[in-house]
C-alpha cells in the first residue's frame, strides 16, 4: 500500500522553540502538497522536543481557544486528529527530569537514545505508516530523527524537511497558509497576508537498515549508539584482505584464519578476481595442478602434510576435494560474519558452463579494487597464471614455485 493507504499514519516530528514546524508540516501533507501528491492524512502527531518546546508546543499549537493547530484542523476541515500534551514527548536527563535545552554530549546522548525508542514502538506496528520531518529543533535531533528512521523505517516510512518562502520563514506569527485573508508585520513594519504563502514538502531518500538488526533490537529497548554499532556490523566497507604467512583472511571487519589447504584455494580464487580472469571449475584441465602451487606456497613442500594433500590431489576425484573446501570456506565466514555480511565474500556459483549441462563455474564477485593480498608473499604470478589459462597438459601435479626433489631423494635414496 501507498503511504496514505494505511489505517494508521503518524506525523513524528521534532521541535524546539518554532512549534510552527508541526503546522506547517501538516498543512503540506493533509492540505495543499507541493509538489502535488496524494493527501496524507495523519491520525496522530507524535512530538519530540525538551521543556522549554513542550511548553510553547501546548500553548501555541494546542490551547483550545487559540491553539493553532486547532485553527488548521477547523479552516481547513481536517478529520480528528489524536495530539495532545500526551503525545509530546520531552527528552530528559539521567535523574529524569525534562531537559531545558539540548547542549552537551550527555544531552544529546539522551535526546539520540529518547528519538530512538519513539521511532522503535512506532515502527513495531505493521499497520501503521510514519510521516518523519526533520525539519525543527536543534540540528542534532532532525539528524538523530532522520538516523533513527534510516535505522528503524519501513517501505511505508517517508522523511522530509518543510521549506515556506520568505518573509514567511521563521516567523514567530505564521503557521500556515489561512482560507482566508491574515496579515502578519515583519520586523521592518511591512504588511504580508499569510495566504500567499508557498509551503513545500522537501521528500528526502534514505537508507533502510532495518533487515541488518537483530530481533533483539527491534523488539528491545536498546541505545541509539547499540544499534547503530550493530547496523555498522551488518554493512560494513567491502574490502578483502589476505595474509599467506598466517592463511588469515580479513573480510568484514573481521580476521579469520582459514586451513592451509582451504586458503590455498580462497587465495586461488581472490587472485583470478583481482585480475579479472574469469571464473573456474576443478573439471577444468590445470586447476588442480594450480591448486597445488598455492597450497605449496603456504606450505613447506618438505613437509608431511604437503605429501598428503598431493597424494590425495592425484589420486581423488577433483569434486570431492574442491565442494567440500567449498563449503568450510563459506560456512566459516558466514558462522564469523553472518550471513549478511558475508554475503560479498564468499565462493559464489557464477556462469554456467557451455556443453556441461547445470556445471557452473564458481569464483568471488569482488571487484578487483576491493581485493588485496599481503605483498610479503604476493608475488608475481602473471606468468603462472597465464600458464594455467592455457595449459591442457592433464592431471599431472607439480609445484612450479617451489623446488622440491623427489622423496626417494629426500629420503636418502630410500622409497618412504
Amino acid at each position: 500500500m501507498m503511504p496514505h493507504e494505511y489505517p494508521t499514519r503518524v506525523l513524528v516530528a521534532v521541535t524546539g522553540l518554532t512549534p510552527q514546524i508541526v503546522t506547517e508540516t501538516l498543512y503540506a501533507l493533509a492540505v495543499d502538497p507541493d509538489p502535488p501528491q496524494p493527501l496524507f492524512t495523519p491520525t496522530q502527531i507524535r512530538l519530540v522536543t525538551t521543556a522549554e518546546g513542550a511548553r510553547r508546543a501546548q500553548r501555541e499549537l494546542l490551547d483550545r481557544d487559540h491553539g493553532w493547530f486547532h485553527r488548521l484542523r477547523s479552516d481547513h476541515h481536517l478529520p480528528e486528529i489524536e495530539f495532545g500534551p500526551e503525545h509530546i514527548v520531552v527528552v530528559k536527563d539521567r535523574t529524569d527530569r525534562p531537559l531545558g535545552d539540548i547542549r552537551g554530549m550527555e544531552d544529546n546522548r539522551r535526546a539520540a537514545d529518547t528519538i530512538t525508542a519513539v521511532i522503535r514502538e512506532l515502527s513495531r506496528d505493521d499497520g501503521c505508516a510514519l510521516h518523519v520531518s526533520i525539519a525543527g529543533g536543534r540540528k542534532t535531533m532532525g539528524f538523530f530523527l532522520g538516523y533513527a528512521l534510516s535505522l528503524y523505517g519501513r517501505a511505508q516510512d517517508r522523511l522530509s524537511h518543510v521549506l515556506v518562502n520568505a518573509p514567511f520563514e521563521s516567523h514567530p506569527d505564521f503557521f500556515y497558509p489561512p482560507p482566508t485573508s491574515h496579515l502578519i508585520q515583519d520586523r521592518d513594519k511591512r504588511w504580508y497576508d499569510a495566504r500567499d504563502a508557498r509551503v513545500t514538502l522537501a521528500e528526502i531518500p534514505f537508507v533502510r537498515l532495518r533487515d541488518a538488526l537483530g530481533r533483539d533490537l527491534l523488539a528491545g529497548s536498546a541505545s541509539f549508539s547499540a544499534v547503530v554499532e550493530e547496523a555498522q556490523r551488518a554493512v560494513p566497507p567491502v574490502g578483502l584482505v589476505l595474509d599467506p604467512e598466517t592463511c588469515t583472511v580479513t573480510a568484514g571487519g573481521e580476521t579469520i584464519q582459514l586451513k592451509r589447504s582451504r586458503f590455498a584455494l580462497y587465495w586461488m580464487l581472490a587472485e583470478r578476481a583481482l585480475r579479472g580472469r574469469p571464473a573456474a571449475h576443478w573439471s577444468e584441465d590445470g586447476f588442480m595442478t594450480k591448486l597445488l602451487e598455492y597450497y605449496g606456497r603456504v606450505e613447506n613442500p618438505y613437509s608431511g602434510d604437503y605429501d598428503r594433500v598431493e597424494r590425495a590431489y592425484q589420486l581423488r576425484n577433483p569434486r570431492y576435494i574442491v565442494a567440500p573446501a567449498k563449503s568450510h570456506i563459506n560456512r566459516e565466514l558466514r558462522e564469523r560474519l553472518g550471513e549478511r555480511c558475508a554475503t560479498p565474500y564468499l565462493v559464489h556459483s557464477l556462469d554456467t558452463i557451455s556443453g556441461r549441462g547445470r556445471k557452473k563455474r564458481f569464483g568471488l564477485r569482488l571487484q578487483p579494487s576491493t581485493i588485496r593480498v599481503c605483498s610479503d608473499h604476493h608475488r608475481d604470478t602473471n606468468a603462472a597464471t597465464d600458464a594455467y589459462a592455457t595449459r591442457h597438459d592433464g592431471p599431472k601435479l607439480r609445484p612450479s614455485l617451489h623446488s622440491k626433489p623427489s622423496r626417494q631423494h629426500r629420503n636418502g635414496g630410500n622409497d618412504a
